[in-house]
């Protein structure tokens, strides 16, 4: 069993999922910030891939890239802060999100084996169709890698079999359409979808894009096994940048949002 199906099987209630972007505001501010994420009540920690062309990503997200690259942010190094975060954590499943660009340029086996020699549980690629990932699935499936698909709200009924095909871990809902952080989701607008959704899968559904607040985490975990937040926290990373106790302003935003999935 990988690491994000025992997660799974072992809350009593829907998950916290984090989103950081590897590298932001610095490698080494970047990593403490990551190792901070589980004290404070993240389950699953989502790392995002620095990407010069992030197209499904805000502005938020965007300059969280941007930063990271100027400081020296590679795949090398988003897979040097992984072992680095598995050398006192080996129970927190890591995704590493981002574009399939990158993947390609490294070597979709080569890409897959040195995530999971680092201590990377799967993978979200954003750009990346069932369609068109065939090569990339197996050399995930091969080194043990769980292979997340993305849901939409304009995902139609006779496409759910085809996204949830070959996918493993959890399934991805975006809540809404667009770019990262540009909306608020309406549990009660997507709730009739993931219903059609649970029909054709027992995966777990995470839930993400438009949730910000402890309430928002509190609404939409009524409908999802989890719920994702990225902007929120990547914004606030972007705030403080410079502050001495980053580490210390995320976790106590983390620890909020936890708190909307008690009670």
């Amino acid at each position: 069993m990988s690491r994000i199906a025992q997660t799974f099987a072992a809350l009593k209630r829907p998950a916290l999922i984090t989103f950081i972007t590897a590298g932001d505001p610095d490698a080494a501010r970047s990593l403490e910030v990551l190792k901070s994420l589980p004290a404070a009540g993240a389950d699953i920690i989502e790392l995002g891939m620095p990407f010069t062309d992030p197209m499904a990503d805000g502005p938020v997200i965007q300059a969280a890239g941007l930063r990271a690259l100027k400081t020296g942010a590679d795949m090398q190094q988003t897979l040097k802060m992984v072992q680095q975060f598995r050398a006192g954590n080996s129970t927190t499943p890591i995704v590493l999100m981002g574009y399939a660009n990158p993947i390609l340029q490294y070597g979709n086996e080569k890409f897959c084996a040195d995530s999971a020699k680092a201590g990377v549980d799967g993978l979200i690629i954003v750009d990346l169709p069932p369609e068109e990932s065939e090569e990339l699935e197996a050399a995930a499936k091969k080194n043990g890698l769980d292979f997340i698909r993305l849901l939409t709200p304009t995902t139609k009924d006779d496409r759910i079999p085809t996204v949830v095909k070959n996918a493993s871990g959890f399934l991805y809902y975006v809540s809404v359409t667009g770019i990262t952080g540009a909306a608020k989701a309406n549990p009660e607008s997507i709730r009739p979808h993931i219903d059609q959704i649970r029909k054709h899968t027992k995966l777990p559904i995470a839930i993400g894009f438009g949730i910000k607040t402890p309430e928002d985490v509190k609404a939409l975990a009524k409908i999802g096994d989890a719920v994702v937040v990225g902007s929120a926290i990547v914004n606030t990373i972007a705030g403080n940048q410079n502050a001495k106790d980053l580490q210390t302003i995320v976790s106590k935003q983390v620890s909020g949002l936890s708190g909307g999935l008690v009670g």
